[in-house]
């Protein structure tokens, strides 16, 4: 499909330049809107939202693709105008990493696509019932933690915050060892040690069918660094800069795009539990629960400017 379109611009772009003609601004733009680039990371919440969202704009005619990459490689890609979408920027705990962007008008921050969520340290049940309760309690039973946090990929605003406590002796962890991995190896470790009710702290957030999976607790105190209410945290969208004003009818659906807890549960635990591919499991989804269509597509139109609902809703076989 890339390479169709690549040709066929290129035979178009060399038969007006024979001909005297040059491409305006306004074309211009309207091709670089027909393929939207969204960045990932790897984490199943934001690979279901992502899912869900390219469903949507390929039933109204747009090409998309999706490139897995590190967090901050997603930053710079967004601000070299590499990428174009990314759906997971988890505030506060990524100001860190988003906020300079933001600021300097490299990327824009969008409304939020997801409310409630939160995301600190947890641990298992009995952990948790044996008196570790709080990221005050972790130094006192070192010994049982091996002196380890276990956290998800390098680089990740999570892991920054962890080595963050470390660094700065917070709750005299200064002696830890953050654990990189990825979300799959830290659930792999979290599986491999509950049946013995061995003992492990590791990085947790909602939603996540880990809150279903596990009994898990999560640990109070640590709000200097995660933020309060164990995490609370609020999911953006992000583009890059420009971006919704350059294609504007993406833009909407961008703007109108919001998810919640129990969808993203569901969704994850078909994704990560199933074995479903995340397509099929964003459009059964859509089919089962066509309502959230209605207010996503509000103001949009397919690419060859019909009305979206409708043609999304013809696309995804769900009776009108």
């Amino acid at each position: 499909m890339l390479t169709r379109n690549l040709n066929r611009r290129l035979t178009l772009g060399l038969g007006a330049a024979a001909l005297g003609f040059s491409v305006s601004p306004l074309q211009a733009a309207a091709e670089s809107c027909e393929t939207v680039r969204f960045a990932e990371v790897g984490w199943t919440d934001i690979t279901a939202t992502t899912a869900l969202t390219t469903e949507v704009l390929e039933a109204l005619g747009y090409d998309t693709r999706i490139d897995t990459v590190s967090v901050p490689i997603a930053y710079q890609g967004m601000k070299n105008g590499d990428f174009d979408v990314f759906l997971g920027n988890w505030m506060p705990s990524m100001a860190s990493i988003s906020d300079p962007y933001v600021e300097e008008g490299d990327i824009d921050r969008l409304g939020a696509n997801l409310e409630g969520a939160k995301y600190t340290l947890a641990v298992p049940r009995y952990v948790h019932d044996a008196g570790v309760t709080s990221v005050q309690d972790l130094a006192e039973h070192a010994e049982q933690f091996d002196s380890q946090i276990h956290g998800i990929e390098a680089g990740n605003d999570g892991n920054q915050l962890i080595q963050q406590m470390i660094d700065d002796d917070a709750f005299g962890l200064g002696d830890w060892q953050l654990i990189d991995s990825s979300e799959a190896g830290m659930l792999a470790e979290l599986s491999a040690r509950v049946p013995d009710e061995q003992w492990m702290v590791f990085l947790g957030w909602e939603p996540h069918p880990m809150n279903t999976n596990f009994d898990m607790a999560y640990l109070a105190g640590a709000d200097d660094y995660f933020g309060p209410d164990l995490g609370g945290a609020t999911v953006y969208t992000n583009t890059r800069s420009g971006y919704v004003e350059e294609c504007a009818n993406v833009g909407a659906l961008l703007e109108n795009l919001e998810f919640t807890l129990e969808m993203e549960n569901q969704l994850m635990g078909q994704i990560m539990d199933e074995g479903e591919d995340p397509r099929d499991a964003a459009r059964a989804y859509l089919q089962a629960n066509p309502e959230v269509l209605e207010g996503w597509l509000e103001g949009v139109e397919t690419r060859e400017g019909e009305p979206g609902l409708p043609a999304v809703k013809r696309a995804l076989d769900i009776e009108a």
